[in-house]
């Protein structure tokens, strides 16, 4: 474990910092029409269930993303009873005055613009203005299945590489008319090697750089994760996440042949990235099995935190970080340190979410971090600075 004041071996220096001074909501999720004013520090969002505090996180993810982080559904992220939301923000980039608006009329398509002009293509934005979320759904990284944890990989590995989220629209596409042609084969009756050679091909020279990027990634990323993890534990926990691929055994093409006749029977592709994983472990146990809520919740936080980390070298940007009701089932200590780890220059402009508004005062109290709170119910917004 580092000790006080000292600083990870992973640390980034990125160019350009962020802001989100102003956010306007306009009949987004339960917010009709409200404006919130943010500092450029911490900032504290407090209130009951149901009183729209997660919403706010979800409105600067989308301009970060330009989509929804809760439920990626746009539509179902207007006011019930409403034809479309707004959502704004206006922002500082590198002392730089920037707004970026996003807007969702049912029926049409999704408008994304910076500075009032208005994006070609979504994916032109991605990387721009990125921020970092942690929530208690992050926890389907362990509880679900694989998909899970390479939606994970595919997004930071996206967020800078233009080429690798090329490859995975072209390598699902080929999975895709892959697994037609098996079941056309099983309907019909016939078999053409010929024709499935071709798939097997296109099919093998994507998977082959997707594996070799991930597998890159994965040695950037692990010694990250594994530094910070240390840190959120404070050094009580000894984790650790492994990349598990079939292409790490051999060469795609030579794998499907091996798969051939058990997938003539199953009819579909077997063998390739889509089947990749990563291992999770702590003290050398799946976490899934073996790991406390604690260590579970210390587990995804030091996930998330490397994720920050990564993207931040990566872009030369330091991302927003977005904390959302994190401090449920996690103890006052690691908390706080948590706290205090998050308040170092490392990290810019924060939002932090919680029900209890005395559990935040008291916690930040006594690590003596400015910040400013947002008090919320389910009519109005009251803002509060400490």
């Amino acid at each position: 474990m580092l000790s006080t004041g000292q600083h990870c071996n992973c640390i980034f220096v990125p160019e350009m910092s962020i802001y989100l001074h102003t956010l306007h909501l306009d009949r987004f999720k339960n917010h009709l029409s409200q404006v919130y004013g943010f500092s450029e520090g911490l900032n504290c969002i407090t209130g009951a269930n149901g009183s729209g505090k997660t919403n706010i996180l979800e409105a600067i993810y989308y301009l970060s993303y330009c989509k929804g982080y809760f439920n990626m559904q746009d539509a179902q992220n207007i006011m019930h009873g409403e034809d479309y939301f707004v959502v704004r923000g206006d922002f500082e980039k590198d002392e730089t005055p920037v707004k970026l608006t996003c807007s969702v009329q049912k029926g049409q398509r999704k408008r994304f613009k910076r500075d009032e002009k208005e994006y070609e293509r979504l994916a032109d934005h991605i990387g721009h203005f990125p921020s970092v979320i942690i929530s208690p759904s992050d926890a389907d990284l362990i509880r679900e299945g694989s998909e899970e944890r390479r939606k994970f990989m595919d997004l930071v590995i996206s967020i800078d590489d233009r080429r690798y989220l090329q490859d995975l629209l072209d390598y699902n596409k080929a999975l895709a008319q892959r697994n037609n042609l098996l079941k056309y084969f099983s309907e019909n009756r016939t078999h053409d090697e010929v024709q499935l050679s071709i798939w097997n091909e296109k099919l093998s020279g994507y998977g082959k750089r997707i594996h070799a990027t991930r597998k890159t990634f994965f040695e950037e990323f692990r010694p990250i994760f594994q530094s910070l993890q240390s840190e959120v534990s404070q050094g009580k926990d000894q984790a650790d996440i492994v990349y598990r691929s079939q292409l790490n055994d051999g060469d795609m093409l030579n794998l499907l042949q091996g798969k051939a006749q058990e997938e003539r029977m199953r009819l579909h592709t077997l063998v390739g990235t889509h089947k990749d994983d990563m291992l999770m472990t702590i003290d050398g146990h799946p976490v899934k099995k073996f790991g406390s809520q604690g260590q579970q919740k210390s587990f995804l936080i030091a996930l998330k935190l490397a994720k920050f980390q990564f993207i931040m070298k990566k872009t030369g940007v330091k991302p927003l970080l977005l904390l959302d009701d994190i401090f449920d089932k996690i103890d006052d200590e690691r908390v706080a340190y948590l706290v205090k780890l998050v308040s170092n220059d490392t990290f810019g402009q924060i939002f932090i979410t919680d029900t209890s508004q005395e559990r935040l005062d008291r916690i930040l109290a006594d690590s003596g971090i400015p910040y400013e709170c947002i008090a919320m119910n389910p009519v109005n917004a009251v803002l509060v600075t400490n």
